[in-house]
């Protein structure tokens, strides 16, 4: 199976979850829509995805990352670099950087959709599902995974109603997707993590080979 008929296959997933996602408010009539196929028509770059930003547009250096929230090299990348780079470089207005999500399974689409719930609260959701990884996917039971992320949002801050609406967003859904294949297709991206550097594509470091990137680019 490709690598589209798999994220595909996952997006239909979600609406054969039924109504796994809303599974502690027995309540709620809410269900997963059924999803479908993403349509070819989907535009690449969707208006209802918001790319996910840190540091000064005027920095001199862009650095994108494509990374899982089900990819352990990630988690370690987000626990042993990121910090780094963030106080370093982005912080400091020498680095934009640009978090683009993969799906390469159905769990890191639901993450990625309770972390983009609320745009303003993406990174901080982000840093939760990478330091919390092994305890919220544990075991590989969609039930579980669906309420262990709810759980998640709701520390963060997101609302019961807001998870129920970002959770149900089949749209979204599919909108999100398609904006992968695209991104992925654009910069040939088959393993995470990835870094395109001002263009050039890099795979998984440790902080002190990307220092000595970025360093170079900035002549220092």
């Amino acid at each position: 199976m490709n690598r589209r008929a798999l994220l595909l296959a996952g997006v239909a997933a979600i609406s054969g979850v039924g109504g796994l996602f809303l599974a502690r408010d027995r309540n709620s009539p809410l269900s997963l829509p059924d999803l479908g196929a993403a349509h070819a028509e989907t535009p690449a770059e969707p208006a209802s995805v918001v790319e996910m930003v840190l540091g000064s547009n005027d920095a001199p250096i862009t650095v994108v990352e494509y990374a899982s929230f089900t990819c352990p090299h990630c988690a370690n990348f987000h626990a042993t670099v990121m910090p780094s780079l963030k106080a370093e470089y982005i912080e400091t207005g020498k680095v934009k950087f640009i978090y683009r999500d993969v799906y390469f399974d159905r769990f890191g689409l639901w993450a990625s959709m309770v972390a983009r719930c609320e745009p303003t609260r993406f990174f901080g959701v982000s840093d939760m599902l990478y330091s919390q990884q092994k305890d919220w996917i544990a075991g590989g039971d969609s039930a579980l995974i669906a309420d262990n992320l709810r759980k998640i949002g709701k520390v963060a801050g997101l609302t019961e109603e807001q998870l129920n609406t970002c959770l149900t967003d089949g749209a979204k859904a599919e909108a999100l997707v398609a904006w992968w294949e695209a991104n992925s297709t654009a910069d040939e991206i088959n393993s995470t993590p990835s870094l395109i550097i001002d263009g050039e594509k890099h795979s998984n470091m440790s902080f002190a080979d990307l220092k000595a990137i970025l360093d170079k680019k900035m002549g220092l």
